[in-house]
């Protein structure tokens, strides 16, 4: 019998493994979220750089005790990173959404970084 953790792990692998064969050569934008906070990364696999990043711990977001544990927070670190990553010019990426199900959270963080520019 497979434990929680360990059926997530499998799940991060194989989309990692999809990823990397329809990537072709593009950076991976990857998104972690906790109970409290959420983080994204722009990530060039090929150099192993973080080309980009935000949190909900970053100080420009920590404006009047925001946690980043509601949508509404994951928009801004969406908007956030996509400004980031336009800036270090970087406009396409491949969504790596991790074992995390396309839902509340981490759907609002990709719809505000593809308004932010990114495009995936």
């Amino acid at each position: 019998m497979s434990t929680q953790q360990e059926l997530r792990e499998r799940r991060r692998k194989r989309l990692r493994f999809q990823l990397r064969r329809k990537a072709g050569g593009r950076p991976r934008l990857s998104v972690f979220r906790s109970g409290k906070n959420i983080y994204a990364q722009v990530i060039d696999d090929a150099a192993g750089l973080t080309l980009a990043s935000a949190s909900s711990l970053d100080k420009e977001f920590r404006t009047g005790g925001v946690t980043g544990a509601n949508r509404d927070a994951a928009s801004a670190i969406g908007k956030l990173v996509a400004q980031r990553a336009v800036a270090a010019g970087v406009t396409q990426v491949v969504f790596d959404r991790g074992s995390y199900i396309y839902h509340g959270r981490i759907k609002a963080l990709a719809e505000a970084a593809r308004e932010g520019g990114l495009s995936f």
